[in-house]
C-alpha cells in the first residue's frame, strides 16, 4: 500500500509537470470513452436491461402462430411467423385454465386526452388488467395500485393510476390529487394511486402518464367500442405476460399449454362461418402457442433498434481502440524523453516490477480522469441519440439519458482495460534499457522495438480511419437516397397534426361534425391552400389493413387479399398532390346513406384490372366468403405512394370516404400551405383552440420533419458515423504528426550530413515521407476489404447503395490521404529547413 501511495504521488507530479501532454491524453480518452458510454446507455436499456420488477426472470410472454380472421391491432413487435396480440376472452381463458403460471396479465398502449382543471393535453396511457401491478410485484409511491377488483365489468371501473413522473411533473408530487377526478378522453376517472418511481411500464421504451383498467377500454380507446373487445374472440389487441410457477421452465410451460391452446383454438374456430378445410388446418393444426422470455419486457421497437445500436457500439469500440492506440503512441514518445530518468532509477536499484507498477499507475490515473471527463458529456450525447433514433420531442424521450451504476461500471471497465493496453507500450520500452547510452545522452533515444510499434500504431489508426470513413459514407449516402426518394406526393409546404375529438370527450356521433368544422376553419386561415384528413397517416410507420373481395375475381388458395385500407376526407388527394390517374376523388356527396364508393391505387388497378381505366365502375366487397356483399363501387384511381416508410412501396390499397364510416374516429390532418408551413403553425393552433378549447393539437410538424422521423435510424447512424469518423481522422492525424515529428528530430544529424554532402531539400522531404507513405498504403490496402466485409453485415441498413460502392470507398481513401499529407507537412517542412552546421553540432 505504501508503494502504491508513492506511485500515485509521483505519477501525479509527473502528469502535472507536463500539463499539455496530460490534457491531450485526457481529452483523447474522454472523447472515445464518453462516446462509448453514451451509446452503451441506450444499448443497455433497449437490449440488455431487465424490468425493474420482482424476479423478472420468472416473466414470460405468450406468442402464437396460425391463421386468423378478424380485427388485429398492434403497436409493433410482431415477428413474420408469430403474433404477439390476443383477444380479451382468450386472455381470460389462458389465465383461468392454465396450471403453470402464478398469474397472467395483459396490456395495451394508447394516446389519451387528459384534462385537469380545464387544461387538456394529449399523453400516452397504458390499458392494463387488474392484476398488472400485483403480478409485477410493485408497491405504490402513494395511494394504492390496481387490484383484480378493478377489472370486474365493462365501464364499471373508472379509476386511474398515475405514473410517478406524471405525478411529479403535472401535480408537483402532491398527495392531494388522490381521490380527485381526472378527465380521460372527457370522462371522469378517480385517481387512486401513483406507480413506483423506478417503474415506467412493462412495455419497453414506453412511458405512459396514466394506467387505466382494461375494462374501461371503450372510454380509453373509443373507436374500439364497435369491436366489443371484452367479448369478441375475433379482436386481437392485447399483449399477454405471465409469471412462471417456481420450478417451471418456459419450455415446460409451453409443452403443458399445448393441449389447452388446441382446445381453445378449436372452440374459436366454431365461431367462424363458411370457412374452408385448409383454413381449419391452418387455424387449429398449424397453430402453436410459444412461451418466450419477457425479463426485459416487450419492446416493439427492439427489433428496429437492435442492428443500428450494434453498429454504433461497434463504431465506438473502434473509436476507443483508436484512442487507446493514440495514447499509447503519445506515451511512447514521452517514454523516449524519460529514458534518462528511468535509467537513473534502474542504476539506483529499482526493479522492473517497480518501474512497470509506476507506469501502470500513471496510465490508470489518465484512464480514470479521461473516463470521468467522458461521463460528464455522455448524457448530452445520449439524449441527442435518443431523440434522433426514437423521433421523440424534448421531454417525451422513451429512454433515460442518466448515467446509472451499470453504465458507470461498464465505463470503468472500458477505461481500465484501455489504460492497461496503452500503459503496456512504454512498459515494454523500459524493460531492457540501455543504461550507459541513456545516461550519457541529454535526450532519450528510441529502441527499434518502440519505433516499430509506433509505425504499426500509426498504420492501425489510418486503417481504422478508412473503415470509419467508409461506413460513414455508406450511411450518409443511404440517408441522402431516402430523403430524395419519390414518395408519390408533394412533401413541401405541407403541415400535419393529429386531431382526435374522441380524446376530448366527443362521441362518434359528433366526431364527423368536429372534423368537418376543423377542415373549414383551416381552409379559412390566410396562407392555407387546402386541408384534409385521413385515419391512416403517411410515413408514420402505421399500417391499417382490411380484407376485400373483388367481384368476378377468384383469389388463389394462398393469395393475400388484405390491403391497406384508410378512410380519407374529400379533397385529400388534391391536398397531398397525389395524382388522380382515372375517375375522381371523393366529394362531400360521398356521405353516409349514399352509395358506397372507393378509390384504389395504381398497384391495385394494375394487379386486378390491368389498367387504371379498367378499374372504374368495378365492384368490391368488404371481407370474404360466399355471403360477401359487393356494394362498393370504384370511382377513382390514384398514383402509388410510399406509405408506411420511405423504403417500402405501399402495394395495393383501397381508400374509402371518411364520412361513410360507420364508426368515425379521429384523423391525421394535412394542411397544404402557400407560405412555409412553420409560419402557419401558430394560426393552426389558434384555429383549433377557437373551435373548441378542449381540442388537442397533437404532433404538429411539417412533412419534411415527418420524413426525418421516418428515417430516424438512418439519420442517427449517418450523423454519429460522421462524428466518429472525423474524430478518428483527427486522432490519426495527431498520432501521425507525433511520430513523424519525433522521427525527424531523431534524424536531425543524419539530415544535416545529407544536406552538407549536397542532397536536395526535396529529397530530404521525400526521405521523411517515404516510409509513412508506405505505411499508409499498406493500411489502406488492409482497410478496404475489411470495410466491405463489415459493411456487408449491415446491408439491411443501407438503401440505394452497395457495401462495395466505389465512390464511397474512393472518398474515404482520398480523405485519409489528405489527412496523411496535412499531418506530414509540418515535420517534412522542418526537415527541409534544417541547417547543416547546426545539425552537425547537435548531440
Amino acid at each position: 500500500m505504501h508503494s502504491l501511495i508513492q506511485d500515485l504521488r509521483y505519477g501525479l507530479r509527473q502528469l502535472l509537470k507536463s500539463p499539455g501532454f496530460t490534457v491531450t491524453v485526457v481529452l483523447t480518452l474522454a472523447l472515445g470513452i464518453g462516446a462509448n458510454a453514451a451509446i452503451f446507455t441506450l444499448f443497455d436499456q433497449v437490449l440488455l436491461r431487465m424490468l425493474p420488477v420482482k424476479n423478472p426472470k420468472e416473466l414470460v410472454r405468450l406468442d402464437w402462430s396460425g391463421a386468423f380472421s378478424g380485427s388485429m391491432s398492434s403497436f409493433g413487435g410482431d415477428l413474420p411467423d408469430r403474433h404477439s396480440y390476443f383477444s380479451y376472452p382468450m386472455y381470460k381463458d389462458l389465465r383461468d385454465q392454465n396450471k403453470v403460471f402464478q398469474g397472467v396479465m395483459v396490456a395495451d398502449r394508447s394516446q389519451l386526452g387528459l384534462s385537469w382543471h380545464n387544461e387538456a393535453e394529449s399523453r400516452d396511457g397504458e390499458i392494463v388488467s387488474g392484476n398488472y401491478f400485483d403480478l409485477l410485484g410493485l408497491k405504490p409511491a402513494a395511494g394504492r395500485l390496481f387490484t383484480p377488483q378493478d377489472e370486474t365489468a365493462k365501464n364499471a371501473n373508472a379509476v386511474v393510476v398515475l405514473s410517478y413522473d406524471y405525478w411529479r411533473t403535472r401535480f408537483s408530487g402532491s398527495r392531494d390529487v388522490l381521490g380527485q377526478t381526472l378527465l380521460v378522453n372527457g370522462h371522469p376517472f378517480t385517481v387512486v394511486g401513483v406507480a413506483p418511481s423506478h417503474f415506467d411500464s412493462a412495455i419497453g421504451g414506453y412511458r405512459p402518464a396514466v394506467f387505466v383498467p382494461v375494462t374501461m377500454v371503450e372510454y380509453a380507446i373509443p373507436w374500439r367500442a364497435q369491436l366489443d373487445d371484452l367479448n369478441n374472440h375475433k379482436s386481437a389487441w392485447l399483449t399477454v405476460v405471465a409469471r412462471l410457477k417456481p420450478g417451471v421452465s418456459a419450455a415446460q410451460a409451453q409443452a403443458a399449454l399445448a393441449p389447452l391452446w388446441r382446445s381453445l383454438r378449436t372452440y374459436e374456430f366454431s365461431l367462424y362461418k363458411s370457412q374452408s378445410e385448409r383454413f381449419r388446418q391452418r387455424f387449429i393444426d398449424a397453430s402453436r402457442l410459444s412461451v418466450v422470455d419477457d425479463s426485459r419486457g416487450f419492446n416493439p421497437n427492439r427489433a428496429d433498434l437492435q442492428k443500428p445500436l450494434v453498429i454504433l457500439m461497434s463504431m465506438t469500440g473502434l473509436l476507443v481502440l483508436m484512442c487507446t492506440i493514440n495514447v499509447a503512441t503519445l506515451l511512447l514518445l514521452r517514454a523516449s524523453a524519460r529514458a534518462r530518468e528511468m535509467s537513473m532509477r534502474y542504476a539506483l536499484g529499482a526493479r522492473r516490477g517497480r518501474i512497470l507498477s509506476q507506469l501502470l499507475v500513471e496510465g490508470g490515473m489518465l484512464g480514470l480522469v479521461g473516463a470521468a471527463a467522458g461521463l460528464a458529456f455522455a448524457p448530452l450525447v445520449t439524449r441527442l441519440l435518443i431523440r434522433i433514433m426514437t423521433s421523440a420531442d424534448p421531454g417525451t424521450e422513451p429512454y433515460s439519458s442518466a448515467i446509472d451504476v451499470r453504465v458507470l461500471l461498464f465505463t470503468l471497465g472500458v477505461s481500465l482495460f484501455a489504460s492497461l493496453l496503452f500503459s503496456i507500450a512504454p512498459g515494454f520500452h523500459f524493460m531492457r534499457p540501455d543504461l550507459a547510452g541513456s545516461l550519457r545522452q541529454s535526450s532519450g533515444t528510441a529502441s527499434r522495438e518502440s519505433q516499430r510499434f509506433r509505425k504499426i500504431a500509426v498504420g492501425a489508426q489510418i486503417a481504422l480511419s478508412v473503415m470509419l470513413l467508409g461506413g460513414a459514407g455508406l450511411f450518409v449516402r443511404t440517408l441522402d437516397n431516402l430523403r430524395h426518394e419519390q414518395v408519390g406526393f408533394e412533401t413541401s409546404h405541407l403541415a400535419t397534426f393529429v386531431l382526435d375529438p374522441t380524446n376530448s370527450g366527443y362521441g362518434e356521433d359528433r366526431t364527423p361534425q368536429i372534423v368537418t368544422s376543423a377542415i373549414e376553419s383551416l381552409d379559412r386561415i390566410p396562407g392555407v391552400a387546402q386541408a384534409a384528413g385521413t385515419t391512416d397517416p403517411e410515413l408514420t410507420g402505421d399500417s391499417n389493413t382490411s380484407n376485400f373481395s373483388i367481384q368476378g375475381y377468384k383469389p388463389g388458395e394462398e393469395e393475400n387479399m388484405n390491403f391497406e385500407a384508410g378512410t380519407v376526407t374529400p379533397g385529400y388527394f388534391s391536398t397531398l398532390h397525389q395524382p388522380v390517374l382515372a375517375g375522381r376523388e371523393f366529394t362531400v356527396a360521398d356521405a353516409k346513406g349514399q352509395p358506397n364508393v372507393a378509390v384504389v391505387n395504381a398497384a391495385f388497378a394494375k394487379r386486378f384490372f390491368g389498367s387504371p381505366q379498367n378499374a372504374i365502375g368495378r365492384q368490391l366487397g368488404k371481407g370474404s366468403g360466399n355471403d360477401t356483399k359487393y356494394d362498393i363501387t370504384i370511382v377513382g384511381v390514384v398514383g402509388d405512394i410510399r406509405h408506411t416508410d420511405l423504403r417500402t412501396p405501399l402495394g395495393p390499397a383501397v381508400y374509402k370516404p371518411y364520412f361513410q364510416e360507420e364508426h368515425p374516429t379521429g384523423v391525421e390532418m394535412y394542411v397544404r400551405t402557400v407560405q412555409p408551413p412553420q409560419i402557419i403553425e401558430p394560426a393552426i393552433r389558434r384555429a383549433m383552440h377557437e373551435l373548441d378549447a378542449n381540442l388537442v393539437v397533437n404532433g404538429l410538424r411539417t412533412m419534411e420533419e415527418e420524413i426525418d422521423r421516418s428515417a430516424s435510424d438512418e439519420r442517427a447512424l449517418a450523423l454519429l458515423a460522421i462524428g466518429f469518423s472525423l474524430l478518428a481522422v483527427i486522432l490519426a492525424a495527431v498520432g501521425l504528426y507525433g511520430v513523424l515529428a519525433y522521427s525527424t528530430e531523431q534524424r536531425t544529424r543524419e539530415i544535416g550530413v545529407r544536406l552538407a554532402l549536397g542532397a536536395q531539400r526535396s529529397s530530404v522531404v521525400a526521405l521523411v515521407l517515404r516510409e509513412m507513405v508506405l505505411i499508409a498504403s499498406i493500411a489502406v490496402v488492409v482497410a478496404l476489404p475489411s470495410t466491405v466485409a463489415l459493411a456487408h453485415l449491415f446491408t439491411s441498413q443501407l438503401y440505394g447503395v452497395k457495401s462495395t460502392d466505389p465512390i464511397t470507398l474512393a472518398v474515404a481513401v482520398v480523405v485519409t490521404a489528405l489527412m496523411v499529407m496535412l499531418a506530414a507537412a509540418l515535420p517534412a517542412r522542418r526537415a527541409a529547413g534544417v541547417q547543416p552546421m547546426r545539425a552537425l553540432r547537435t548531440e
